[in-house]
């Protein structure tokens, strides 16, 4: 598998991958989450053009997994993750958040955010696995972001913001097995 920055041509399978992984709500009991729209491609371009979304490609070339990141109150906010259902339980999602917190320490930025789901398993419970854990005081942006959320539907009470500190990556050493990549690799 690779990590590279996502191209225009990625964006169809990205959102075809993203309708697989949606599709997985259903399984905890949230079909409109389910059901709701991938954002169109026209949405998504500009985070390929700000050079802030990456694929994960198996060794055969097929889009694995993708992540999306903005930046919000100074900060690497991961907009969206997703892992193709039949890619699931390999480390792509870690691999990619990872990728995003080597991403981060190149910029300077002190922490990755994200918000998701409290009790999805493979939401705030895994994101926990990862090394996050629940913003007890969200910055200004943030809190927009969640009250847009919420005017969109989603439940506040359903929601968590999360946080990760950025590792040492930048100088090469990490806690979390970045040694030893290729500097190609990882940005």
């Amino acid at each position: 598998m690779r990590i590279r920055a996502m191209q225009p041509a990625d964006l169809e399978p990205v959102r075809a991958l993203e309708d697989r992984a949606g599709a997985l709500f259903h399984q905890v009991g949230k079909p409109d989450i389910a059901a709701h729209p991938v954002p169109p491609a026209s949405e998504l371009i500009r985070y390929v053009h700000a050079g802030q979304a990456w694929v994960l490609e198996t060794s055969g070339g097929t889009v694995a997994g993708f992540v999306f990141v903005s930046l919000i109150d100074g900060l690497a906010h991961i907009e969206q993750v997703s892992i193709d259902p039949a890619y699931a339980g390999k480390r792509f999602g870690s691999a990619l958040i990872d990728h995003v917190e080597v991403w981060a320490a190149a910029c300077d930025l002190p922490a990755l955010t994200l918000t998701t789901f409290r009790e999805v398993p493979w939401n705030a419970p895994y994101y926990a696995r990862l090394g996050f854990s629940e913003i007890v005081q969200a910055g200004p942006e943030l809190t927009e972001l969640m009250s847009m959320e919420a005017e969109h539907g989603l439940d506040p009470a359903e929601r968590v913001a999360m946080i990760r500190a950025v590792d040492d990556v930048s100088r090469g050493t990490s806690s979390r097995g970045f040694d030893g990549f290729p500097p190609g690799d990882l940005l």
